[in-house]
């Protein structure tokens, strides 16, 4: 892309005046972004980076270890329908159950 004003984004497409807005917009981002980046340490970017690596990490962990206790009582479950639904294949109103004869 270029800074000229009104240049297309392709051969094809003309850029548009809020297309423009949004590429100058996403660029005044970036560079602002590069500016508070210099004001930093060196020691601090690469310290802030690896923690927000090993945050995300002990998240993860904790995730993880829902989504398998979730499956395990998913399982646990699916079992104890099973094993109820083996016990009397003729009726769904469980362990009371009343034969009534209609005439």
């Amino acid at each position: 892309m270029t800074d000229q004003p009104n240049q297309p984004l392709n051969e094809e497409a003309p850029r548009t005046p809020f297309e423009e807005f949004l590429y100058h917009q996403r660029r005044a981002l970036e560079e602002t972004g590069k500016a508070l980046e210099a004001l930093l340490p060196e020691g601090f970017r690469v310290h802030s980076a690896e923690a927000t690596k090993e945050f995300s990490k002990g998240f993860r962990v904790l995730i993880d270890a829902a989504v398998d206790e979730i499956k395990k009582a998913s399982e646990r479950v699916e079992v104890n329908v099973k094993v109820n639904s083996d016990d009397d294949d003729t009726s769904t109103t469980g362990k009371t159950k009343v034969k009534v004869q209609v005439d």
